[in-house]
């Protein structure tokens, strides 16, 4: 059942006064713009990779969570997780060099224990986590709410 994804980006002009568009097979992303501005100056009128990256992250473990809950017989009444990608610079360039992943949720009938269990483990099976290894610093905390 492998199945690719497929994205897209279409750029124009020089590194950092030129423009990009992100695009997505499913439409999620089309045309959406990017450049330098909204990747190092905090400009909100565009994407750039490392929040897509977080993103995907985020949307990933909480689907693996979902995934694991299941197994062990649970439902949740809702997960929220959130992703934070940090760029930082790497002699003449740049790297990831920190992932903080925050997950929330309300799942009936859970100990803490086991909600931890499992969502420690839904965090290292998660496609993306695996990708991401590679990454110096993955911190991850997993909340239990009522």
């Amino acid at each position: 059942m492998p199945a690719d994804k497929h994205a897209s980006v279409h750029w124009e002009g020089a590194g950092k006064t030129g423009k990009g568009q992100i695009s997505t097979e499913t439409g999620a992303l089309k045309d959406y713009p990017y450049g330098f501005a909204s990747r190092f100056e905090d400009d909100k009128r565009g994407t750039n990779p490392e929040e897509i990256l977080g993103a995907a992250h985020a949307g990933c473990l909480t689907m693996a969570f979902a995934f694991a809950l299941e197994g062990a017989g649970l439902t949740a009444t809702s997960i929220d997780t959130k992703a934070a990608v940090r760029l930082a610079k790497d002699g003449p360039g740049f790297k990831i060099d920190r992932i903080q992943l925050e997950l929330e949720a309300v799942v009936p009938g859970v100990d803490e224990a086991k909600f931890q269990q499992l969502a420690a483990g839904a965090k290292e099976g998660c496609p993306l986590s695996k990708a991401l290894a590679s990454v110096p610093e993955i911190t991850f905390k997993a909340t239990l709410k009522s």
